[in-house]
């Protein structure tokens, strides 16, 4: 697998500055404060008007990693209109009251999106058995990655875990997508360890600020970093 760099857009004045800077693919959500919520159906037109990139759309419906039954009735009706709009993927995932994967959740949504590949989200991170967790998202039907910083704390504290499990593990190695306060100098060890998919938020926005639009220049900086390690690591 080529690098992969995933970027996080807010809405339509992110996505030329993601695109020129050489992302390959934004992950649309709203609403930080909380983590990432669903955005709504317009901001994805917009999105898709401004650029050619691919559009992963968040489903979630709240700041946890639970949802409840109204929520979920909610998030499939979304589904189906975002992928109505364009939606090119999702990003879903939840936890039972148990800290585990919730599989019946997940695949009640799954079977709304039309077949459209989607990413497991940090979910993962705040189960409580992480070899359990690991072993019920794999084998997810339409899963292709999976975003997870090997921690709850972020990348700064999960970098050893989540090197160590994509080294031993290449399904782990091909489906983990770092992201999470990933910093440039963690890349080149994710990258050795075989991780090739890599995700950045408020690191390509100026002063780190989600109330600023992603700066073309900062996607490049990753961009060619994402790259290079990639590239020494083969």
């Amino acid at each position: 697998m080529d690098a992969l760099l995933e970027v996080i857009a807010l809405g339509p004045g992110d996505a030329a500055g993601a695109q020129e800077g050489g992302a390959d693919r934004l992950e649309l959500v709203t609403d930080m404060d909380a983590d990432g919520l669903t955005p709504d159906v317009q901001t994805l037109r917009e999105v898709k008007r401004e650029c050619d990139l691919p559009v992963r759309v968040m489903l979630r419906a709240n700041d946890g990693f639970t949802t409840s039954g109204s929520e979920l009735s909610r998030l499939q009706g979304a589904a189906h209109q975002l992928a109505a709009a364009g939606a090119d993927g999702f990003v879903l995932g939840f936890l039972g009251p148990s800290s585990n994967i919730d599989v019946d959740v997940t695949l009640t949504l799954v079977d709304e999106l039309g077949g459209l590949p989607w990413t497991h989200h940090r979910a993962i991170d705040h189960a409580l058995d992480h070899d359990e967790a690991w072993r019920v998202v794999r084998d997810l039907p339409g899963l292709d990655a999976v975003l997870t910083a090997g921690s709850a704390r972020g990348v700064g504290s999960g970098l050893d875990e989540l090197c160590r499990r994509a080294s031993d593990d290449p399904v782990v190695a091909r489906l983990a997508m770092a992201g999470g306060g990933l910093e440039p100098d963690h890349v080149p060890w994710l990258a050795r360890a075989g991780v090739r998919q890599f995700h950045v938020g408020s690191r390509v926005r100026p002063s780190g600020s989600w109330k600023a639009y992603v700066d073309s220049s900062m996607v490049r900086s990753w961009r060619m970093l994402v790259n290079d390690a990639v590239s020494a690591a083969r």
